[in-house]
């Protein structure tokens, strides 16, 4: 099965532990991603208030290169780069003059073909492979599900799951053995690209979302966008009250990994800020053997 690859910006940078167990996780289940060759940015959070044209160009460029390559679909794992490489193919489907417009600014050929996924839609439909290849059942295990306010939002954008109340992440963490539990912060904002220049509000909002977890009775928060990991895990010291233990924050990707047996440092889990370790020992515990590279 063979996937364009669009890694974006952080995957390569910020957030390689999401790239890293994509890759694991991938070969795993018999997915080949192919990287678009020569992709650039997609423009994220800052393009499209300058600019509708800049910005459907910016991630369209990318959807013309994989149609070049001859890729079918693409997969983008940052919630940003989907919205955007969905939401441009969105924009040229629905506006005649747009599309006449864009292979003049392109300077390429393009003709909107490629579908658009994103990482949990890629493992959601995966999740019967996932469920044969499992050699560590995550049994006992409580996450929280958090899918940020981009992942499920966007009418005619992002539409495979439901806007408010949204199971494909539950999906996969159930083909995992592992229990999603029931809580109210799923998608809720953390703040955003805001982590810089309005950090005291990515705090108070971030607190809540963790404190929310921990209520649920939650062993981990789980996510598919690495600015709300960023968020939730690099700014989690600061959203702690005292005597208040870490909350591990995981990408998906690591939690599908850890139960198709993959440890801690193939799937990138020492790059955490918040120590995965109590997740490591948990699972440990439950299979009855000694912890092995917690972080």
């Amino acid at each position: 099965m063979r996937i364009g690859y669009y890694p974006g910006c952080s995957m390569h940078g910020t957030s390689r532990e999401f790239d890293e167990s994509l890759q694991q996780v991938a070969r795993a289940i018999g997915a080949e991603l192919q990287e678009i060759d020569d992709w650039s940015c997609c423009g994220s959070s800052s393009a499209h208030p300058v600019s509708r044209r800049l910005a459907v160009a910016l991630a369209a460029r990318n959807l013309a290169l994989a149609e070049a390559q001859g890729l079918e679909e693409v997969v983008a794992p940052c919630a940003a780069c989907y919205n955007r490489l969905a939401g441009a193919r969105h924009a040229v489907a629905e506006d005649p003059a747009l599309a006449r417009e864009m292979p003049a600014i392109l300077g390429r050929p393009f003709a909107n073909g490629v579908a658009v996924r994103n990482v949990v839609q890629l493992l959601r439909a995966s999740a019967p492979a996932i469920g044969q290849k499992i050699s560590r059942p995550l049994k006992g295990l409580k996450v929280a599900c958090y899918y940020g306010c981009l992942l499920v939002r966007g009418e005619g954008v992002a539409e495979f799951d439901d806007t408010e109340q949204p199971t494909s992440m539950e999906e996969v963490v159930k083909a995992c053995g592992a229990t999603p539990v029931k809580w109210n912060m799923a998608v809720e904002c953390c703040g955003g690209s805001f982590s810089i220049s309005r950090t005291g509000s990515v705090v108070r909002l971030g607190r809540v979302i963790l404190e929310d977890a921990r209520k649920a009775g939650a062993d981990l928060v789980l996510v598919a966008c690495p600015m709300c990991h960023s968020n939730l895990d690099f700014r989690q010291q600061a959203m702690m009250r005292r005597g208040e233990s870490g909350m591990p924050i995981l990408f998906i990707t690591e939690l599908v990994g850890l139960s198709l047996g993959l440890n801690g440092r193939p799937l990138g889990l020492e790059r955490h800020f918040v120590s995965t370790a109590p997740v490591l020992a948990k699972l440990a515990d439950a299979a009855g053997q000694p912890q092995k590279e917690a972080h």
